[in-house]
């Protein structure tokens, strides 16, 4: 694998941290701000929102930009972010910083999957995606546990500050690193907005929006849904966090070795799987072993779709992919959004912190349905095609004239 996924998978650790880091702290920060958990849940919320309206604008405004440079650009935005939450003196500001940081999320990981696509033999693609989404893994067995430490032992603020100084680390391994691949010529905004004509485009995408919320309905909430129901010290959540971690790692590992094999069998098991780990994490949520491998699980099956329904994406808007892959980003971040709101409400409603498992559940399940549907639709064209192919009248003899 080329030296510069390395540079792509550091500046997702960055971006990983911050994104994922805020779960392990709701608490602290709601105590600090004097708001409830379920309010504190909207910087998660803001977050993913900020990443929806992010991907689409910042690549847009990053058309006529080398993607390097692009790239760069948005590290700087992402650092500015951060340090803002650090020394918000409110809650709405700190929002704001969240949603600042998040503007540079979507196109980040959008140009930077085109970026590491470009970089390897076709049938490794999903693999080098697999490696630039590795940093965001990573993060989560090492960022976000050691932000949730330092955030519950010296406070919430410098976990933000540390993730600013990431950001700085993230983009000096871009500038190093990352070889200058500037747009290719003839691509026009029209082009990357064709892409969204294509019926499987918007059905990944939908997939992604529901089967990446049905993790986030459940992790969103691990902090009071551990301590409250599982018993665990408020300690313990930062080891949750890294088991959760070490799932994301080695199911996006996976997703990418056997989408470059068969992409939607392996949608198929994965998101089968998800849902029903989700539906069972209602039960095992009420013992302390059992929770700890729910929660390393549901971190494997969710970060297994990561790389095919990303990939799925980039084949099916060949040529103008950047916007689409960019969108498809933010559709993660959708979901996110979806499933912490829709967790929040049955919280609020008082039916308890395991509820939310049960919401991301049927958002994982209706996933499923989306990807039969799919490979259906696929199949259907694909038959229609070959008989168009095949379609003149066999035995029929043109008349020659002499």
């Amino acid at each position: 694998m080329p030296l510069a996924l390395l540079a792509l998978a550091i500046g997702a650790f960055g971006i990983g941290t911050t994104e994922f880091v805020i779960m392990g702290l709701l608490p602290e920060v709601a105590g600090d701000f004097g708001v409830s958990i379920p309010t504190a849940g909207l910087l998660v919320t803001g977050y993913a929102l900020g990443v929806v309206v992010g991907a689409p604008l910042m690549t847009v405004l990053g058309t006529k930009v080398p993607r390097k440079r692009m790239l760069m650009l948005l590290m700087g935005l992402f650092i500015a972010g951060n340090l803002l939450s650090a020394v918000a003196p409110a809650f709405a500001i700190m929002l704001i910083g969240r949603v600042v940081a998040s503007l540079a999320h979507g196109a980040f990981f959008g140009i930077g999957s085109v970026v590491a696509a470009e970089l390897v033999a076709p049938r490794e693609k999903a693999g080098a995606i697999a490696m630039m989404f590795t940093g965001l893994t990573v993060a989560n067995v090492v960022g976000v546990p050691l932000g949730t430490l330092v955030g519950q032992h010296v406070g919430w603020r410098v976990t933000f500050a540390v993730v600013a100084a990431l950001g700085l680390v993230g983009l000096a391994g871009i500038a190093k690193l990352v070889p200058d691949m500037p747009r290719p010529e003839g691509v026009h905004l029209r082009h990357e907005l064709a892409a969204f004509k294509n019926a499987q485009v918007l059905l990944a995408m939908a997939m992604t929006v529901l089967g990446f919320g049905g993790v986030f309905a459940a992790i969103t909430y691990i902090a009071p849904m551990m301590t409250h129901i599982a018993g665990f010290a408020d300690g313990s959540v930062t080891w949750l966090l890294v088991l959760f971690g070490l799932g994301m790692v080695g199911g996006n590992l996976i997703g990418g070795k056997f989408a470059d094999r068969a992409l939607m069998p392996m949608l198929y098991v994965s998101l089968g799987a998800l849902a029903l780990v989700l539906a069972l994490f209602t039960l095992t949520a009420h013992n302390k072993i059992a929770a700890a491998v729910t929660i390393a699980l549901i971190g494997a099956l969710g970060f297994a779709t990561v790389p095919p329904l990303q990939k799925r994406v980039l084949d099916q808007a060949h040529g103008a992919p950047t916007l689409a892959s960019a969108v498809n980003i933010g559709a993660f971040n959708l979901g996110n959004a979806l499933s912490a709101w829709l967790g929040g409400i049955v919280i609020a409603a008082g039916f308890g912190y395991t509820a939310p498992n049960w919401v991301g559940a049927a958002l994982a399940a209706a996933a499923l349905v989306l990807a039969v549907l799919s490979a259906a639709l696929e199949r259907r064209d694909g038959a229609r095609s070959t008989v168009v192919a095949s379609g003149a009248p066999v035995g029929r003899q043109t008349p020659v004239h002499h």
